[in-house]
């Protein structure tokens, strides 16, 4: 897409690197705004012991409400906000890095298998960020009446959480469930950038006849957007599962004892409990990531990029 100049030489507003980076922090408060109560849901959803708690996602929505009010489904907002809009604006930007590194010695536009790619790439960097920011927000999503421990305080909210997580486990603490957030996070991206490059030139492609997708409007995106969410949680679901677990009960010293109690309650033809809360997921992703990329590519253009 060609950037808005500023003089005759077409310079542009600012550094596109920067422009990445503001615009996806827009992208992921947009995100978060829409989607965190469908995510409160998912997380008691996947967290609940077995026998569940919860019947379905709609059980635990009403039981959430009558107990904590419309707030409770906003708990442990203020961890995504600040961590997933700077998260969102890392795996932009290090999307926006690594197309231009497939690119570099090449005149010719990446084909959508290179976007993936890089998507990918980006995924991995998105990993580490990712594993602490979610780690207290699980923790604080799962901290109800029902789950309270004689004697142990409740945490007060996220800077809480957070302070007293290192001063009990240190930076392994807050890094609890990063192998499994990995693996969750690359073939996760690899499907989200690549299917929202993919639909987006093809939705052009129909209304155009051109397979430009710097031509997209706001319609093609929030619909390219919306089912790249999906696709995204499709490839990845059974490891969030065993990530939240492993996050939320420190009975798990690893991802593989996690995985193996996971599949020991599997068993008898129990394999619904490797997508317990996948309709809340579901429900949320198109929304969520609609709005995230409508709201990325309207910073992109304001800024002139």
């Amino acid at each position: 897409m060609e950037t808005v100049g500023v003089t005759s030489n077409k310079q542009e507003i600012v550094p596109k690197a920067i422009g990445e980076f503001v615009a996806g922090t827009m992208g992921g408060w947009a995100q978060v705004v829409v989607g965190h109560p469908f995510d409160t849901i998912k997380v008691r959803m996947q967290t609940q012991p077995s026998p569940p708690i919860y019947s379905g996602g709609m059980d635990c929505l009403r039981a959430t409400i009558k107990g904590e009010g419309a707030m409770g489904l906003y708990k442990g907002v203020t961890s995504p906000l600040a961590g997933i809009g700077f998260c969102n604006a890392v795996v932009f930007a290090a999307n926006g890095f690594f197309q231009r590194l497939l690119q570099s010695n090449s005149s010719e536009p990446l084909t959508i298998s290179q976007k993936a790619i890089a998507g990918g790439l980006a995924g991995g960097v998105m990993s580490f960020l990712n594993c602490p920011v979610e780690l207290l927000k699980v923790k604080l999503q799962t901290q109800t009446s029902a789950s309270a421990v004689a004697g142990y305080k409740p945490y007060s909210g996220v800077f809480n959480c957070g302070v007293r997580t290192f001063q009990e486990r240190g930076l392994t603490g807050l890094y609890r469930g990063l192998g499994i957030t990995i693996m969750r996070d690359i073939p996760s991206f690899w499907a989200y950038f690549g299917l929202y490059e993919g639909l987006k030139s093809a939705l052009v492609y129909r209304r155009l006849g051109v397979a430009d997708g710097s031509k997209s409007n706001g319609v093609e995106q929030f619909l390219a957007g919306g089912f790249a969410g999906i696709s995204a949680w499709l490839t990845a679901y059974p490891q969030d599962v065993i990530k939240s677990r492993m996050q939320m009960d420190y009975k798990y010293k690893n991802t593989s004892e996690a995985f193996k109690a996971l599949l020991q309650e599997s068993k008898g033809g129990n394999w619904r409990i490797f997508f317990r809360g996948f309709g809340p997921t579901i429900l949320r992703a198109f929304p969520a990531n609609a709005a995230t990329f409508v709201a990325y590519e309207w910073s992109m253009k304001t800024l002139g990029l």
